[in-house]
């Protein structure tokens, strides 16, 4: 028999590399995830752009910070290990203006302090040396941050849960979660399910799920489509590596970049437009409950009279392809619209508080034997080991552990 049953909610990244560590944390632990899909990674995991961050942008002391940077190292040695994608295609962080060289100067204070390795500044003859089609002023340059594929990584902490005598039970969306006694009660329309600790990694669903473990109502969840343009196999070339904005810390996300992967394709975007639905992936994706949900939290409308000039620019962008180009252009002045075509989209689960504010660090807590990711968006896949090891501290900090084989 088991020493002990926990079930994991959700089999995006998070989810299987916190349901991995418990198997090799806790020898004799049976390890159960339950998924509402066919098929494991298939939302923000999926949609994921396959960046590796390096720690540049997130407040020091904070859990992105540290989970980010412990993260990079764990997900490189995974990789090496099981022969996946890692590839250190370096980033630069480029300033096109003049007064952008204040923020560009506290972002490598920022970076410094989070111990991003081999991070310096370089001037606009350094840059053309790394990039001979960015323009800018200066920037930052980061050779470490590397592009990988998270999808397939999710896929291998999947076979190591199973491999480890665990389940990922594909086509159980989660309807119900009880107490009973001496466990937890997880309910799909068809089977019932009792573990003694229960873990939530819903993304987003993330407080759907937490509300049915009587987690509290808040933070909320507001989808943000983020959609990406291609170049053209023929111009894949104009950049070497990522080729980054310097980010408005008013605002949780990056701007407009480009994006090599590791199929040999380049993104550029995304944009951040508020999705008319939780898994909206497209614009005419619409669902009225998760609109009557936005509409009826009063930390929407907070959040729209801050950001509401940002939210039309974004917009703009989404159904003007010029309008998206001119951002890039900023960064890239050879590239047109002739050079691109339509890409793919994501959906980033992102957390906002009544009062407006849109939740930047990670959130997860533990309240009796259910422990809840509430927020976690970008650097998530890049942090996902270390995050992992965070969760299963925070859900068997009143049991002793064992040692990592």
């Amino acid at each position: 028999m088991p020493d002990e049953t926990v079930g994991v909610v959700g089999a995006g990244i998070v989810g299987l590399a916190t349901a991995r560590e418990i198997t090799l944390r806790r020898p004799g632990t049976r390890v159960v995830v339950f998924e509402k899909e066919r098929e494991v990674s298939l939302h923000q995991t999926g949609h994921n752009s396959g960046v590796v961050h390096a720690g540049i942008y997130y407040a020091p002391g904070s859990l992105k910070a540290g989970l980010t940077v412990r993260g990079v190292s764990l997900l490189r040695e995974y990789c090496q290990d099981r022969r996946l994608p890692y590839q250190e295609i370096g980033k630069l962080v480029v300033a096109v203006r003049d007064d952008e060289l204040g923020r560009m100067n506290s972002l490598y204070e920022r970076a410094r302090n989070n111990h991003v390795p081999d991070l310096r500044k370089i001037s606009q003859e350094e840059i053309r040396e790394l990039e001979p089609n960015v323009g800018g002023v200066a920037a930052l340059h980061s050779p470490r941050t590397a592009i990988t594929d998270y999808p397939a990584i999710a896929r291998a902490f999947a076979q190591d849960v199973t491999g480890s005598g665990g389940e990922v039970r594909l086509g159980f969306p989660v309807t119900g979660i009880t107490d009973v006694p001496g466990g937890i009660e997880v309910a799909s329309a068809r089977e019932r399910v009792r573990v003694d600790r229960l873990i939530l990694c819903a993304g987003l669903q993330s407080d759907v799920v937490a509300r049915l473990a009587q987690d509290g109502r808040e933070p909320r969840i507001v989808p943000f489509r983020g959609e990406y343009l291609l170049l053209r196999p023929g111009r894949t070339d104009l950049v070497r590596g990522l080729v980054y904005p310097v980010p408005d810390p008013r605002y949780p996300f990056l701007g407009v970049h480009f994006t090599p992967r590791v199929d040999g394709s380049v993104e550029v975007g995304p944009n951040a437009v508020l999705a008319l639905a939780r898994e909206g992936y497209t614009r005419t994706r619409v669902s009225p409950r998760d609109l009557l949900g936005l509409a009826a939290y009063p930390g929407t409308w907070r959040m729209a009279a801050r950001h509401w000039r940002t939210g039309v620019r974004e917009y703009r962008g989404s159904f003007s392809r010029t309008a998206f180009m001119k951002d890039a252009r900023l960064y890239v002045p050879g590239v047109g619209v002739q050079d691109v075509v339509r890409g793919g989209a994501g959906v980033r689960a992102q957390a906002l508080d009544r009062d407006g504010t849109l939740v930047d660090d990670f959130r997860i807590h533990r309240a009796g034997r259910v422990t809840a990711v509430r927020n976690a968006p970008s650097p998530a896949a890049t942090a996902a080991m270390a995050i992992a090891e965070h969760i299963v501290h925070a859900a068997f900090e009143d049991a002793p552990a064992t040692r990592h084989p």
